[in-house]
């Protein structure tokens, strides 16, 4: 039996499977100890004959959710480690070696880091990875799918990913794999994403679609209460835009210092914790103008959160 096995789900992805196989296939570790399983959803471009080019074993699954689609790469899969990689990502030629360390360590069920963005990304992509990075090696609540090992053994006994969800199912299955083992970090299992929201509306629609499958999610694993903020503080960000367009309004309607006043402390309690998260979250890699660019991101994130927990 080989050790891993690389799942990629993919549709319409011709601009980016070239570019991930071959990163792939350049990886400093024996080509006969993994192999390469693209689960196609139904692709109308070049995205199959590309990938049967570079000589991965290609699987046709029209209609399938991501979740659904990786679940199948991992039944077809012959390797003890299934990793999961997206399309859009590229991987470093140490991939294999440093998540190697982690083989007989097997208490271990899970291992990965999140992907880091390309040097050519806009401000959006880097600002925002100040939240999504994991620096040096600590055990992690949750892993991305985008960059995931997992032991086959592991993903079985839990039922591998809930294909009824269409987003957050690695968050969910992570919060299963917890209850078998650890789940570590290690950001020398490189790996690259090239897919990041590349403008603020495109990062609103992305986490806006993240939330509501975030929420749908809770429902497919026993409780967490570490779940919690993430639904319930974007719900008070919407309390205090709505307290805040009420005040703003009745001050300019009656002409009153008393809302102005309001308002002005109501800006306070509420975006000073933001600001603070930004600056806190910049304090090693960023200055003054890369911490006002994720203040800015950060309230987007919280505004289209909450939307989505209302229209739920």
């Amino acid at each position: 039996m080989i050790t891993f096995s690389i799942i990629i789900p993919a549709r319409n992805e011709e601009r980016n499977i070239a570019r991930c196989l071959h990163s792939i296939s350049a990886v400093e570790w024996p080509s006969n100890d993994f192999e390469v399983l693209l689960i196609d959803n139904g692709s109308s471009d070049r995205t199959v004959q590309i990938a049967t080019d570079h000589g991965a074993r290609v699987f046709i699954r029209p209609g399938d959710s991501v979740a659904g689609l990786r679940n199948f790469g991992a039944s077809q899969s012959v390797g003890n480690i299934l990793v999961f990689i997206d399309a859009d990502c590229t991987v470093s030629p140490e991939w294999f070696s440093s998540a190697s360390q982690y083989l007989d360590q097997v208490e271990v069920v899970c291992f990965g880091s999140p992907p880091i963005v390309p040097d050519d990304c806009i401000w959006v992509q880097r600002a925002w990875f100040h939240i999504r990075r994991k620096v040096g090696v600590a055990e992690t609540e949750w892993l991305e799918s985008m960059n995931m090992f997992v032991r086959k053994e592991s993903f079985d006994l839990v039922s591998g990913f809930n294909a009824e969800l269409v987003t957050c199912e690695d968050y969910d299955l992570s919060v299963r794999l917890r209850s078998l083992g650890r789940l570590i970090s290690d950001d020398r299992i490189l790996a690259v994403h090239h897919g990041e929201a590349s403008s603020l509306k495109h990062f609103f629609r992305k986490e806006h679609w993240r939330a509501l499958g975030n929420i749908r999610g809770m429902g497919s694993h026993s409780f967490d209460w570490r779940e919690l903020p993430s639904v319930l503080l974007p719900l008070i960000y919407c309390f205090f835009v709505l307290t805040a367009v009420v005040c703003l309004f009745t001050a300019l309607f009656f002409q009153r210092n008393f809302f102005f006043y309001s308002l002005g402390v109501l800006l306070l309690v509420w975006q000073f914790p933001i600001w603070c998260l930004a600056f806190w979250k910049v304090r090693r890699n960023g200055g003054f103008i890369e911490a006002t660019q994720l203040y800015m991101l950060l309230n987007i994130y919280f505004f289209a959160r909450g939307l989505a927990s209302l229209r739920l």
